[in-house]
Parts: C-alpha cells; structure tokens; sequence
C-alpha cells in the first residue's frame, strides 16, 4: 500500500466515523450515559456490523468484477451508488435527539454483551450502509485489480481509523453533545450528503477515461 492508499483509507474512515445516524447518536448516548466501556461495547457490535457488509458486498460481487475489472464503467457503477447515497443523506431531514438527562436512573449493571448485539443489528438492518460499501468495493476492487491482500489492507486501514475515531467521540462525548445542536446537525448531514455526490461524480466522470490512462496493471496477482 503506497502512502497516498494509507492516508486516503485513514481519511475515509475518519469520514465515516461522524457520517450523522442512528449508530452516531446512539453512540454518544451511551457514552454519556452508560460510560466509555459501555459505549465501546455498542461500537464494537457497529464494527462488526461493517465487516460483516464488506464481506457481504466482496464476495457477492467479486466473480462479477474478476471479470469486468478492466472496463472503466465500473466506475459509473459505483459513482452512481455513492452519488445515490449522498442524495439521500443530503435530502433526509430527519433529525435524532440525544438524551440529556443527568437525573435519569441507571441499572447498576450494564449488559455489555446486549449493547454489542445492539450496536451490530442497529448497523446490519441499515440497507443503505450495504449500498455504500458496496461501491466502495467496486472502485478499489477496480483500482487494485482485484487483488485480494491489498483489498484487505486497504479496508483493514479504513475500519481501523473509523474505530479510533469513535474511540475519540467516546471519550469527548459529553463536549460533543454541547455542540450538536439540532441546527449543527443538519449542515452537517448536508454537508456529507455533498462530498458523497461529489465524489460520486467525479468517479462517474473517471469512468470517462479511457483504459491507458487508467494505468491499469495487466493480469490480476492472486495470492492463495
């Protein structure tokens, strides 16, 4: 992995990490309320739930792109689904609010083993977190030839920087919720949905390029 992968898989799970949802606020909600351990539970259930589509997303697509891997409309492939994605973030207007109360009662014991499942079916029954993995699978599947060990490196790096990042929103959860007004939350989620559509697009318009240009590598290097 060249140092422009590593930095441009760290930024992306940087940028996943304050994708405004469910798994978000939900995070730092429990981190307020339940505590770090707890909060780390719930988003070690959410990474699960991520792997779990990677997986899903590579495997069900991997014969299909082997054999198509050097047709640049794949490209327009996974440009649509990310601009599809962007879209949806942008326009929904739903907004989620967390809860504040310092006087609510807490059980003495926390069952860590139901967070972590909570955290993982709160991330897997989201469709639209498939769909976005899913195109990040055809654009580097594209870009690294299929080749399987830098795919795994590749998203190994992008899941390693979105749990540090929570990690960091774990630990500065009770600053975050003084800035997370339902405003600030909005242009934020709007601000996402924007730089998806754009990177949408410019993946769409790469598909434009002809093959030479691409700098594509003959053959596909295996490793067993």
């Amino acid at each position: 992995m060249t140092f422009f992968e590593l930095k441009e898989a760290i930024l992306i799970g940087f940028f996943l990490s304050f994708m405004i949802g469910p798994v978000f606020f939900m995070l730092i909600q429990t981190s307020i309320i339940k505590g770090a351990r707890a909060a780390l539970s719930f988003d070690l259930g959410v990474v699960l739930g991520d792997i779990f589509f990677i997986l899903i997303a590579y495997y069900g697509s991997k014969s299909l792109l082997e054999e198509i891997k050097d047709d640049p409309r794949l490209f327009w492939i996974g440009g649509f689904i990310l601009l599809v994605y962007g879209l949806v973030t942008y326009l929904d207007k739903s907004q989620k609010r967390i809860i504040q109360d310092e006087t609510l009662v807490l059980p003495e014991k926390t069952n860590y083993k139901k967070l972590f499942l909570k955290g993982f079916f709160l991330n897997f029954i989201n469709v639209g977190v498939l769909a976005f993995w899913l195109g990040l699978i055809v654009v580097v599947g594209t870009n690294f030839q299929m080749n399987p060990s830098k795919i795994f490196n590749y998203f190994t790096v992008i899941i390693a920087s979105y749990f540090i990042t929570d990690i960091g929103k774990i630990l500065l959860a009770k600053q975050l919720i003084k800035k997370l007004t339902p405003a600030l939350t909005y242009k934020v989620k709007r601000a996402m949905g924007i730089m998806l559509m754009i990177f949408g697009i410019v993946l769409i318009l790469k598909g434009f390029i002809p093959n030479e240009k691409l700098h594509f590598k003959n053959g596909i290097e295996k490793s067993e």
